[in-house]
């Protein structure tokens, strides 16, 4: 096993493994404790009393995070001609149809969101097996399939972000960057979590927020405990 240098055993060493924190304790300590030189992402952990192989409890959505990500999302729109000025007029950084189907058919990949309207969805269907592992297939559960293609790529700009549990029943989102006020930090992550639970399959029994962590960029997992969340 690799042995940490000092920096690194004096920041984990703040970090209590065997103690639960409060929400707005994880926000302080994760900035506290990056080590990072670059505006590292923040992200939350979030484990679900849910069973991901049954349809209803597969949980996947959309959530506006109030105070934006902290990174700006490239965006692709496929679209018919009519629509394009009106996509590029909302801020997308990428507009067309078949030249790009081609283009992503021939390997690029160089975007974080693509909207598609409903009438070229088929057309996708050649692209499918690209787009799927990246997370980049347009879908109407994320608001990235439709007509009003402007709104959705101003949602996107503006802060709204996709998730959906894992095979494990475990969500991970970014909430931030750490040079976020902890106050910024703990409202994003406040407005996916209570998504989450308004979410709540009526099927899932038990605890639904099994667990919650809190870490940046190559820094160590904060526990959070549950029970404090507002």
């Amino acid at each position: 096993m690799a042995k940490l240098s000092k920096k690194r055993a004096a920041i984990a060493a703040k970090v209590d493994q065997d103690k639960l924190y409060t929400l707005p304790e994880a926000m302080n300590l994760v900035k506290e404790v990056n080590t990072t030189k670059f505006d590292a992402s923040v992200d939350v952990h979030i484990r679900l009393g849910v069973d991901p192989r049954k349809a209803d409890q597969a949980l996947r959505g959309t959530v506006t995070l109030p105070h934006g990500t902290g990174k700006t999302k490239r965006v692709l729109v496929l679209c018919t001609p009519d629509k394009a000025a009106e996509a590029t007029a909302a801020g997308a950084d990428h507009v067309g149809l078949e030249d790009y189907i081609q283009k992503i058919a021939g390997g690029w990949t160089d975007v974080d969101v693509i909207v598609a309207m409903p009438t070229v969805m088929a057309q996708l269907g050649k692209i499918g097996r690209i787009l799927g592992p990246r997370g980049l297939m347009p879908n109407p559960k994320t608001g990235t399939v439709t007509m009003d293609v402007a709104s959705a790529v101003q949602d996107v700009k503006g802060g709204k972000i996709s998730f959906r549990v894992d095979k494990y029943g475990i969500v991970h989102s970014s909430v931030g960057r750490v040079s976020f006020s902890p106050e910024k930090l703990e409202g994003n992550a406040n407005e996916l979590i209570s998504t989450l639970v308004k979410m709540k399959p009526s099927s899932a029994k038990g605890t639904y927020l099994k667990s919650i962590s809190v870490a940046g960029t190559m820094s160590p997992g904060i526990k959070v405990d549950p029970k404090t969340i507002k």
